[in-house]
């Protein structure tokens, strides 16, 4: 899974009698590599011979050569001179069936025939039987090639290592091979407590296995049942190390509510942990330890603390698997690993490394937080003072540190009074709500609701859960019931929940209900005289209007933003600076979106929850608006790290995400982000996002060529708002989700004129004046020039187009311009006009390679291209996109093919099966517009780097 290129870099460099070495921590894949390589060479006809190194035989000289030995055929090994050789017995002469791994010749007590002949023999001479296994392979490649598959490599004796790289180097000419399998890691040394990593040979292929990518992960949990976010959250904690993936989803069933919380820890993962780590050697053990218990570990922390040798037992770690490094910091994988070393050290060992910890960390908090871990008994005075360093910790925006610092206040303070216990912690289930700790906060609340804790701390508790829950607000009906009875009566505590309320309507695509919760929330805020909660109110009630489509917003907002500022308690995305930057992002103000929420991110960045990744979000956005590619994709990745390392709702940072990879990614990576958040925010029944991401994955669907699929993408946006009481009409306004345009475009790409103009018709109608100098007026104008230039109104187009483009120009958007003068390269093209053609298509190149717009630099590249060679382009939008862009694995089929391979060769050689073959012929001729193997073969005879080449890298 998600090991193809891996897979095919093996296969070439065995296919030119090369060998390789396949590196990585345990469970990371090398095993499966391995078990692919040996089925395909196997199909093939070659001879494969299979060894596992064992730490138990380790010393046994010559184990592993015996394994290989076993396994060959019994009529070959008859006829060599056996005894003259190795002084080995030779074989029974009743056996004449090839032996294979699973049916070796084996002794009455379970060891290896062969093996214990070899063990026997302690005068044994070890060069003879690097001669004689080199002359029993030298004889079976006489007949077909050899691959030797070694797993476990670093625990494989000595005299087998040199048996069979003594062997390989000989015969390599001659087809003989190995693939060796090791948990080495690059810079990782001996002395660190591992073996010395060996080759087969000297020009081996020395290949590192990566963990899976958060795509590949999904893919490989496709057929277990599990909510996207649990998956999202699983590859967070394994590493991406597919074994521990598997191990920690067995924990979960597709049963699970939406609204996960963490589950027991699988008995089979604490076995894994537990074998990891009685592998390190107990200085590297103490230093774990100590990272275990810091907040933010990293190594030069740790060396302050007095851990010297803090790197190199952070390698040797990372080699066992039982961390990643990310940044400079340290993070256990699964983060389980923390809890089992903390619980295997006594209260004396735990208090000492505190109390190093604690001279050495950098904040307050910190030092109060390990001072309070070094000393576990009550202690009231400590406690206050937790407190205090907690209530600094909310108002610097470090609400994971305010949370455990509120919990270790409540573990700290005595029985008695037990309403100050309580409070600390719901104050720590608040602050780790908005923190992204959602075990903290699910164990804080069980503790308030199972204790006499008053109404107002069990709606608290309450809305921590909804809050944790992200937009999966739908599927918290059972919470929102328990909390409507305690909050009942009480304004101060309906305002908040009914807030919630509003916000869960929303998500759900009924902004009616929305509002008039919101009103509610509203009169709630005034009746108690919480103004804080009543800018809120206000805030909210500006956001439905502004997702709505109308313009009657500005109002609450103005109200809002006139009262006192909301202090800073997590909830950053719901005050009224944050809408208001929101409402100048959808006006096409970006630069003044931009300045407030570069302002709001200073204010937030220290946190980790949901704040932060809003605030990322729309800086990604604004930066992709405004052509800062690189910057969009830089602040998307830091959303969706921390969407997934806080166990977040995925589907808002992926939306963010692909729509950074269409600007200055890979469209590849565009459609894979887009259809795993659509599945997410289906999951979550979150309609919002739902049509947010059917909008980027329907346009990166036409931009990577099948233009069908992707405005079937685009209809299901109208599909998905359209309710029998036009409850949801607000959710297909153009002024607040711009695909309208791009469903016009792909529509003419399609021949359906017609209904192309009545997308932009409608479209315009249904905005008014209110788009008049936006950026949704200019995507409609480009729209309806592809419309008239498809009627053979070309002067008027190109007129369109060009006033487009002014208008983007003003509203400070390269990228939309540089879209309109592609458009009219390919106008003035159809009407022969290559010059001009050609200067428009220059323009957008320049444009776009300014902003690093690397998928709309390699379009307008291909344009000029084509320009150059004399071609047309295709009669519509999307007609010349079609051709520049096959993906990675359709290029690969399509040089096979082009080459003569037939389906089932190109099935075999890419580990693919004949039927995906198959469907991916169609889409590359589809996208190509060719209809046959010998027209895909002409096609690419003049290769694919060329200034013709219709293939993409």
């Amino acid at each position: 899974m998600g090991r193809s290129a891996l897979l095919a870099s093996m296969e070439a460099r065995l296919t030119a009698n090369g060998s390789v070495v396949l590196t990585g921590p345990s469970g990371i894949g090398k095993t499966a590599l391995l078990e692919a390589v040996g089925a395909a060479a196997a199909a093939r006809g070659e001879l494969v011979l299979r060894v596992a190194g064992t730490e138990t035989e380790r010393w046994v000289p010559c184990s592993g050569l015996a394994e290989l030995l076993d396994q060959l055929p019994d009529t070959l090994t008859a006829e060599l001179p056996r005894e003259r050789l190795t002084g080995l017995p030779a074989p029974h002469p009743t056996t004449a069936t090839p032996a294979t791994p699973a049916t070796a010749a084996t002794a009455a007590d379970g060891e290896p025939a062969l093996g214990r002949s070899f063990a026997d023999r302690s005068s044994m001479d070890h060069v003879a039987c690097r001669l004689a296994f080199r002359g029993l392979l030298a004889r079976c490649v006489g007949e077909r090639p050899v691959l030797l598959l070694v797993d476990d490599a670093q625990w494989v004796d000595t005299e087998s290592v040199h048996a069979v790289r003594y062997t390989v180097r000989r015969l390599a000419s001659r087809g003989v091979r190995a693939v060796v399998a090791g948990r080495w890691q690059d810079g990782f040394a001996p002395g660190d407590g591992g073996s010395t990593p060996w080759t087969p040979a000297p020009d081996a292929l020395h290949l590192p296995v990566p963990p899976l990518g958060p795509d590949e992960l999904a893919e490989m949990f496709d057929s277990y049942g599990l909510p996207v976010r649990v998956v999202n959250t699983l590859h967070s904690d394994s590493g991406g190390n597919p074994y521990l993936a598997l191990a920690l989803g067995g924990a979960f069933s597709d049963r699970i509510p939406r609204h996960w919380r963490p589950a027991p820890l699988p008995q089979r993962v604490q076995a894994v942990i537990a074998e990891r780590l009685a592998r390190l050697p107990t200085r590297a053990h103490e230093t774990l330890l100590m990272a275990a218990l810091a907040i933010r570990p990293t190594a030069d922390l740790l060396c302050r603390a007095g851990r010297g040798e803090a790197a190199r037992d952070i390698r040797h770690a990372a080699v066992l698997g039982l961390l990643i490094t990310e940044g400079g910091g340290i993070r256990f994988t699964p983060p389980a690993v923390g809890t089992v070393l903390a619980e295997s050290a006594d209260a004396r060992h735990l208090a000492r490394v505190h109390r190093a910890l604690a001279a050495v960390v950098p904040d307050a908090a910190g030092r109060a937080r390990h001072r309070a871990l070094a000393d576990p008994g009550p202690n009231a005075e400590l406690a206050h003072s937790l407190v205090t360093a907690a209530e600094q910790a909310v108002r610097q925006g470090s609400h994971r540190m305010a949370a455990e610092l509120y919990r270790l206040a409540a573990d700290r303070s005595p029985a008695e009074p037990a309403a100050e216990r309580l409070e600390w912690l719901v104050a720590a289930a608040e602050t780790g709500a908005n923190g992204g700790l959602p075990d903290l906060v699910h164990r804080a609340a069980e503790a308030v609701l199972a204790a006499d804790a008053t109404r107002a701390q069990r709606v608290r508790v309450r809305l921590a859960l909804l809050d944790l829950s992200g937009q999966g607000l739908a599927e918290m009906g059972e919470v929102f019931a328990a909390a409507l009875v305690d909050a009942d009566g009480d304004p101060a505590l309906l305002g908040p929940l009914r807030v919630r309320m509003a916000m869960g309507a929303l998500l759900n695509g009924v902004p009616d209900l929305a509002e008039q919760e919101a009103d509610g929330a509203l009169a709630h805020a005034r009746e108690a005289g919480d103004t804080a909660l009543e800018a809120k109110a206000l805030a909210l009630r500006a956001n439905i209007a502004l997702i709505e489509g109308r313009d009657d917003y500005a109002g609450d907002l103005e109200a809002a933003l006139r009262l006192p500022e909301p202090p800073l308690d997590g909830q950053m995305h719901m005050a009224p600076r944050y809408i208001a930057a929101y409402c100048a992002l959808s006006e096409d103000r970006l630069t003044e979106a931009r300045a407030e929420l570069l302002r709001m991110l200073a204010l937030v960045e220290r946190g980790s929850g949901e704040e932060v990744v809003h605030v990322l979000r729309h800086l990604s956005e604004v930066a992709a608006r405004t052509g800062r590619c690189r910057e969009a994709l830089d602040f998307a990745d830091r959303a969706m790290r921390i969407t997934e390392q806080a166990a977040l709702s995925p589907g808002p940072a992926w939306y963010q995400g692909a729509l950074a990879e269409l600007a200055g990614g890979s469209i590849r990576r565009a459609v894979a982000l887009a259809e795993r958040g659509l599945r997410a925010s289906e999951q979550e029944n979150d309609v919002i996002f739902q049509s947010r991401l059917l909008h980027v994955l329907g346009v990166a669907r036409m931009r990577s060529g099948d233009v069908r699929a992707g405005v079937e993408t685009l209809w299901r946006i109208d599909a998905l708002g359209s309710t029998p009481d036009e409850q949801r009409r607000g959710l297909r306004s153009p002024m607040v989700l711009r695909w309208h345009g791009d469903l016009a475009q792909g529509l003419v790409s399609l021949g359906e004129v017609e209904r192309a103009e009545e997308v932009v018709r409608a479209s315009r109608a249904a905005v008014g004046d209110r788009a008049r100098g936006t950026g949704v007026t200019g995507r409609l104008d480009r729209a309806e020039a592809c419309v008239l230039a498809a009627r053979g109104e070309p002067d008027d187009a190109v007129a369109l187009l060009r006033q487009a483009a002014a208008l983007f120009d003003r509203l400070g958007q390269p990228l939309e311009a540089g879209q309109c003068l592609l458009e009219q390269a390919r106008i003035e093209r159809r009407r022969r006009r290559a010059g001009a053609a050609r200067k428009a298509a220059a323009d957008a190149l320049e444009i776009f390679s300014r902003c690093g717009a690397r998928p709309w630099a390699e379009q307008a590249r291909h344009r000029l291209a084509r320009l150059d060679m004399g071609l047309q382009d295709g009669p519509a939008p999307f007609g010349g996109v079609a051709q520049a862009a096959l993906t990675e694995g359709e290029r690969r089929i399509a040089v096979l093919v082009g080459q003569g391979a037939t389906n089932q060769q190109v099935a075999n050689r890419l580990f693919l099966s004949v039927k995906t073959v198959e469907a991916s012929l169609t889409r590359i001729y589809r996208k190509l517009g060719i209809r046959s193997r010998s027209q895909l073969g002409s096609l690419l005879g003049g290769g694919l780097d060329g200034p013709g080449a219709t293939l993409s890298r």
